[in-house]
């Protein structure tokens, strides 16, 4: 899948309800009135884009982060995926 598509599907998936989560995923214009506070990124093996945008609320959540934007994400064979924290 390239970046592109892998970004959007992210997006999308984002805008689903995976139950209880501290950490929002936002859009840019929404992260333009929050405070940048780091980035995160996950990686690995054969996973789908929804357990990719599970592995970065989780790692958003651990760090206390009110919200998050991917900012950048590939998923072929091996995934990779980083995202700006907010606070």
């Amino acid at each position: 899948m390239n970046i592109k598509a892998t970004i959007a599907t992210l997006s999308i998936l984002s805008a689903l309800s995976f139950g209880a989560s501290a950490a929002d995923s936002v859009s840019a214009d929404q992260a333009a009135n929050l405070q940048a506070a780091g980035t995160i990124s996950v990686s690995g093996v054969g996973g789908s884009p929804m357990d990719i945008h599970q592995q970065l609320n989780a790692k958003a959540d651990a760090q206390g982060a009110k919200a998050y934007r991917v900012i950048e994400a590939y998923n072929d064979n091996t995934y990779h995926a980083t995202a700006e924290l907010y606070k």
